[in-house]
């Protein structure tokens, strides 16, 4: 299977900043440039940089791009599930679908970030109950994305014959995107709810070890493994040349307010299986996703003021890997 640039997704932290228009000029970027789609974090409270730094509501930001694109994908990588209740979070992303004339994709996922709860008053129960509100959200989504009525009885959520309207455009719902690293619950999640499992970081070991977890869990519930994709994401940095990788490192490190030395940070990230490096390392590393499974890239930028390297991963990368 040869890589394409429609095989790369942009995803963006805009907890660490970005304005609406910031995030609209790159969107039409990477639209323009066959990028297949456009994700973002869904946070409340800034990481690592100022705390009077813009963090905007993800939602809203993607009602805005459905507007104001025409072909790219657009969603969540991921939406925690303690922030909304599930009928809420069904009203949006079916609104949004409406919006975009179907071009909305859902990461849902159970919360891990605490001090934003916190800073926020969200609610934060423990690890086993945020999975619990993760597996009841799921099933109450799905049930009013699906046709007619919603009746659920759960232990935390019940709906009661709600309609749930309007309906998303596309059917039976637009595509759900889990991932994690649970050994047992996240699978199960995954092979029961999602059409895509996605792993965040990490090199090919990695992610043949998560993977074969959704395999697993998917042959136990009878379902055929091949249905779902399964994707890689993380951060992403690609230059040139060593130079051109090393300047673009600095300025990211700067961003953040990070002293570390720029030459060890490349090492470190690149060990961890991040995508950071010179067109043909990056190319070598999605190789090796590739051999392991992985079909698609969710390409992590930070700032969202990419400096051009939307078109060195569409000019140059992406023919390496085809």
């Amino acid at each position: 299977m040869a890589i394409a640039v429609s095989d790369f997704r942009v995803m963006l932290e805009p907890q660490e900043g970005g304005t609406y228009e910031e995030m609209l000029a790159l969107a039409r970027r990477a639209e323009a440039l066959g990028f297949s789609g456009f994700f973002r974090s869904d946070h409340y409270h800034p990481m690592n940089v100022p705390l009077t730094s813009d963090a905007t509501d993800a939602w809203a930001i993607l009602a805005g791009l459905a507007r104001e694109t025409r072909t790219i994908r657009l969603g969540t990588m991921v939406s925690p599930m303690t922030f909304r209740h599930p009928s809420e979070l069904a009203k949006l992303v079916a609104t949004v679908d409406r919006m975009s004339n179907g071009r909305i994709e859902v990461g849902m996922g159970a919360g891990w970030f605490e001090k934003e709860h916190v800073a926020y008053g969200l609610p934060f129960p423990p690890a086993r109950e945020r999975v619990d509100r993760l597996e009841e959200s799921l099933d109450v989504c799905t049930r009013l994305w699906g046709d007619g009525l919603a009746t659920f009885e759960g232990t935390l959520f019940r709906l009661k014959d709600a309609p749930g309207y309007p309906k998303p455009v596309q059917r039976p719902h637009p595509p759900i995107i889990i991932g994690g690293g649970g050994p047992k619950r996240t699978p199960a999640l995954a092979a029961r709810f999602a059409d895509e499992f996605n792993v965040f970081g990490g090199d090919q070991t990695v992610f043949v070890e998560r993977r074969q977890r959704v395999v697993d869990a998917c042959e136990q519930r009878g379902r055929d493994p091949s249905d779902l994709r399964y994707s890689w994401a993380g951060p992403t940095i690609v230059g040139t040349g060593e130079q051109d990788l090393r300047r673009r490192c600095q300025r990211r490190l700067d961003y953040n307010g990070q002293s570390d030395e720029v030459g060890g940070w490349i090492e470190e990230m690149r060990a961890a299986g991040m995508l950071i490096g010179t067109v043909e390392q990056v190319s070598q590393q999605i190789d090796a996703l590739k051999t392991a499974g992985c079909s698609r890239w969710y390409l992590q930028i930070i700032p969202v003021d990419d400096d051009g390297m939307l078109e060195i991963i569409a000019r140059d990368l992406a023919p390496r890997c085809a």
